[in-house]
């Protein structure tokens, strides 16, 4: 069971919801929409998709981390690694 498990209707509402914001860019974009409206709905987009991974972050973090560390061994350590190269995606973005 993954992490996020507890919350996927949760996601996939958000998700859903995101998808739609994409379709609405499309659509700005097909009708010539003003340059600064397009751009704050890119925004808007990108926020909600970072508010997604940090969700996701969290929910990994506390449950296939914290799993793992409760374990212990090499598999610990990896899951820390993985968790920190996770964030580091996360900040260049």
């Amino acid at each position: 069971m993954h992490g996020y498990s507890g919350d996927k209707q949760a996601y996939l509402t958000r998700l859903r919801r995101i998808e739609g914001q994409i379709r609405g860019l499309q659509r700005m974009v097909e009708e010539d929409a003003y340059c600064i409206d397009v751009l704050t709905q890119v925004s808007a987009a990108t926020r909600a998709l970072q508010a997604v991974a940090l969700g996701l972050l969290e929910d990994h973090i506390g449950h296939c981390v914290t799993d793992a560390i409760s374990a212990g061994g090499p598999e610990a350590e990896a899951k820390v690694k993985e968790a920190s190269a996770a964030i580091a995606r996360l900040v260049r973005s």
